[in-house]
């Protein structure tokens, strides 16, 4: 996978998790909630993957 697809997907998971927190919160729904950040730090990790792939290409 490339750089701009590591980082793609990490913004993608992270903007999924943030909503799945948020909806959880507000459901007091606390697995929806766990899940949700659980995939927020997916996300950071894909895009920190994709951040690295960059670096190494310079």
């Amino acid at each position: 996978m490339s750089e701009s697809e590591d980082k793609a997907k990490g913004a993608a998971n992270k903007t999924v998790g943030a909503a799945k927190d948020k909806i959880g919160e507000a459901t007091d729904n606390k697995d929806l909630q766990e899940e949700g950040k659980a995939q927020k730090l997916k996300g950071h990790g894909q895009n920190l993957k994709g951040e690295a792939k960059g670096a190494l290409d310079d």
